[in-house]
């Protein structure tokens, strides 16, 4: 460690460091605090000579041999880690294989209402985990982690489980879609292993056992694997969107492919619903899944670099770019395809006449009129799946696409899974699971979470039907998007301390808009399905209201219990009391409970848990509001009969409170007179004359002392420790002149103003200061008296902030000593005081 002062057992307060705030670092290795022991050996170590060093050191060993001893993990950026996975995510078998079957069934205009909705939810969704995300740290577990510091282990674990079940349900839907494709080729060629649906069974199996090895290999391998997807299917949207263009052949008219045609867009703009999911929110359900890929980033927080930037900005990104994507293909198939074609092409009409021919092909010279009536036909925008091949410039670049985006997809949720099993398993919160939480390797990956992935994914897709897997997914993930929106609605309704994003887009309401929407959602999609995925949820969190694991997330629900008992005490102050609702509240003087367990017990047995009982030693309490009522202060009010100020205080903030409605900060005004008053009167006058504004969006300076040599240096280290503290400081300058001699004018002027605060007990021969302190105990000894450092700030601080409004120096008075103080504690408090009692507190240094 360096040592940046040349004493070591210097008093001022050494500047904070980055390494030593764990939860601000967002992947690196926290560095504990030294010790005084390791500063005085570092001292040493400092001081000897190189020879001496080499001595020390053991056999074998040397300082350019130190190293790190392991290869550091593998970090993403916003690219690579969030915004590409998180698009491969959402461009899923949904965008090939369903989108125009849902098209030709809502028509246009509903399937881009049904995208719009579905990006709705997804937005704001994406809005709450962006708030979340630059609320603090969040470390691997992704949406797990949010919810269940948020909401605590009751509903996170809960819900934990059953997302973790959703993403192992998407890599079967992914990988079910892949297999399709692979048997619709194969049966093309009049390929076959046993019959259509057993071989999208082996097919979706092998696949998923060569994505599991992708994801042993490591997220390295992963993230190259997605970057080779992503390429591909890059080239088969060109390919898509250059096909929509061209003529087209014979055989594709047959197949019901006409190019852009004002008579077909306007024919596909209503919708035509057609079986058992002919209905919009049928089909809402079967599209919904395509889109919740956007947890992708939140799920993998700790493999990414800096989560709190990436996940914002990845997420967002994606969103638009995806969304984009969908309604233009939507429009554009919609436009060019009829619904119904046979794919014969003798179906085409040789001469001019249209007798006995229905629908809008006839316009087009083909008469599809015998399959249609039948319902047998093969092609066109309502019975072939591979609209988009057929439509593209080459149809096997489109079945890359689909290869590229179902395999990316399933691949991405395969990674999420185990991430988020992992978490939660390591919380130890839920029996028999802790065995799924050991981590290997240098990224901690969950190998044996993977291997439970995989099982639960080869399960489903034994099941080989995409929309049944749809329809149970789409419940899970909008039960975890309601939650995760939840959690940040209920931490900014709470008021919570501890909730205060940097994400400026944020908004409670939206939050709360997109928790209503999944709820309804989930019982307009599949009613049944909504009721077990709830029904589960509570037989989780019954077990873990059961069990009560001794965990403390300093989640929002505790902050909104705070509020509630607040509210509520607050409410009894104006209610009179009444015969009808008298309760003894009992004040009993037990002293120490253990030494009279029987009068505890026998109050206990007529309060029980309807009334009030404090045991306590002597105090004694009078309480009047009127003025803080006129005032309209939010404040009780509390008058305590003392010999002295200083003894009074004491006692009151021993016996004030209830409970955890207990005061943990003191507040006191500085005497303006203080010169003229006598010592014991001087903490006797509050602020009278000064008026506190309540409002005040204030400007921040830090000061910090540092050598002339690494001034830049520590000041670009204080400006990015404010930056992840979320602190807005307009300012930070470096001292290097702090350690400089007072002038004798001003030394000399403090001397002489606190004369009647000292003992000068080294003057008095014989008299200890514990017996001069009986007297005066406010007055300071010799020893503690540190005049050159006091002037010496008080020059500082009349230079700098003679005019500042609040001044928060490196020490803090504290009863009757000094006590050294972090300066990020000091800036803490600051913040504590402008953004919850929104009071100015102004003090003045007269010295």
């Amino acid at each position: 460690m360096e040592l940046r002062k040349t004493s070591l057992y210097s008093t001022i307060d050494m500047v904070p460091q980055m390494e030593h705030y764990a939860g601000t670092l967002p992947c690196e290795q926290a560095k504990s605090r030294p010790s005084l022991e390791a500063l005085r050996k570092t001292f040493e170590v400092r001081n000897m000579t190189s020879d001496e060093r080499i001595s020390n050191m053991p056999d074998g060993e040397n300082e350019e041999s130190q190293g790190p001893s392991e290869e550091s993990p593998v970090r993403f950026g916003w690219i690579y880690g969030v915004k590409i996975p998180c698009m491969m995510n959402i461009w899923g078998v949904t965008l090939f294989l369903q989108l125009t079957w849902i098209t030709s069934q809502a028509g246009i205009v509903l399937t881009v209402i049904i995208i719009l909705m579905s990006v709705t939810v997804t937005t704001a969704t994406a809005l709450s985990i962006s708030a979340i995300a630059t609320n603090g740290r969040v470390v691997s577990g992704g949406t797990y982690f949010m919810i269940s510091r948020s909401l605590g282990p009751e509903l996170g674990a809960s819900i934990g489980l059953i997302f973790s079940f959703a993403n192992a349900l998407s890599v079967a839907l992914n990988t079910v879609g892949f297999a399709q494709v692979v048997c619709d080729l194969m049966q093309s060629f009049n390929v076959h292993m046993v019959d259509y649906t057993n071989d999208m069974r082996i097919v979706g199996v092998i696949t998923v056992t060569a994505l599991l090895g992708i994801s042993l290999a490591g997220m390295e391998w992963e993230t190259k694997a997605q970057i080779l997807f992503f390429l591909v299917l890059m080239v088969s949207f060109a390919n898509y969107f250059v096909g929509t263009i061209i003529p087209h052949s014979v055989e594709k008219q047959g197949r019901g492919v006409f190019g852009y045609r004002s008579d077909i867009f306007i024919e596909n703009l209503t919708p035509n619903w057609r079986g058992p999911t002919g209905s919009f929110f049928a089909q809402f359900s079967i599209f919904f899944p395509a889109v919740t890929g956007i947890l992708y980033g939140a799920n993998i927080t700790g493999d990414l670099k800096d989560p709190s930037s990436a996940i914002p900005k990845g997420t967002l990104m994606a969103i638009f770019w995806t969304t984009l994507s969908y309604i233009m293909v939507a429009v554009t198939s919609g436009a060019c395809v009829v619904r119904d074609a046979s794919g014969n092409t003798s179906d085409i009409m040789t001469g001019n006449s249209t007798d006995g021919c229905v629908g809008l092909a006839c316009k087009y010279g083909w008469n599809f009129t015998q399959c249609t009536e039948s319902q047998s036909c093969q092609y066109g925008l309502a019975n072939n799946v591979q609209v988009m091949a057929e439509l593209s410039g080459f149809y096997y670049l489109i079945t890359a696409g689909v290869f590229a985006a179902s395999l990316s997809s399933a691949l991405g949720y395969l990674v999420s899974a185990p991430k988020i099993f992992q978490c939660l398993c390591k919380d130890n919160i839920y029996p028999y699971i802790g065995v799924f939480a050991k981590g290997y390797g240098k990224n901690d990956e969950p190998l044996r979470a993977y291997l439970l992935t995989y099982f639960i994914a080869i399960a489903f897709i034994l099941i080989a039907e995409l929309n049944t897997i749809s329809a149970i997914i789409s419940n899970f993930f909008l039960c975890s998007f309601g939650l995760i929106n939840i959690s940040c609605f209920h931490a900014a309704i709470t008021n919570s301390p501890g909730w205060r994003p940097s994400f400026p887009y944020y908004n409670k309401w939206i939050a709360l808009y997109g928790a209503v929407v999944c709820v309804v959602l989930m019982f307009f999609f599949t009613w049944w399905t909504a009721l077990i995925t709830f029904g589960v949820i509570a037989v989780l969190f019954g077990y873990i209201i059961y069990k009560k694991p001794k965990i403390n997330w300093g989640s929002s629900v505790q902050a909104s219990s705070y509020n509630v008992a607040l509210s509520y005490s607050m409410s009894l102050t104006g209610v009179e009391d009444h015969v009808k609702n008298f309760r003894p509240q009992c004040l009993v003087m037990t002293g120490p409970p253990n030494q009279r367990p029987a009068l505890v017990d026998f109050v206990g047995a007529f309060t029980k848990n309807a009334s009030l009982m404090i045991c306590g030693d002597i105090m004694m309490v009078n309480q009047s509001v009127k003025w803080l009522n006129k005032r309209k202060a939010c404040s009780f009010y509390t008058q305590f009969t003392a010999n002295t100020l200083r003894e009074g205080v004491r006692y009151l903030l021993q016996a004030s409170g209830l409970g955890k409605l207990k005061p943990n900060t003191l507040v006191l005004g500085f005497k303006s007179n203080w010169r003229e008053s006598s010592p014991e009167t001087l903490l006797m006058e509050y602020f009278k004359q000064r008026k506190i504004r309540r409002k005040i969006n204030t400007c921040i300076r830090v000061f910090i002392v540092e050598n002339e040599q690494d001034i830049e240096e520590r000041r670009n280290e204080m400006i990015n420790l404010m930056k992840r503290f979320r602190i807005k400081v307009n300012d930070v300058i470096v001292m290097t002149d702090s350690e400089k001699s007072p002038q004798t004018k001003n030394m000399d002027r403090f001397l002489d103003s606190v004369a009647p605060f000292r003992l000068h007990d080294e003057q008095q021969e014989g008299v200890s200061v514990q017996e001069l302190r009986q007297k005066d105990p406010w007055k300071i000894s010799d020893k503690e008296f540190e005049s050159e450092r006091k002037v010496r700030l008080n020059e500082i601080i009349r230079k700098n902030s003679q005019h500042t409004a609040l001044v928060l120096p490196p020490k803090t008075w504290e009863t009757d000593r000094y006590v050294t103080t972090d300066l990020p504690h000091s800036l803490f408090l600051l913040i504590t005081f402008i953004t919850i009692l929104n009071v100015l507190l102004v003090l003045v240094y007269a010295l």
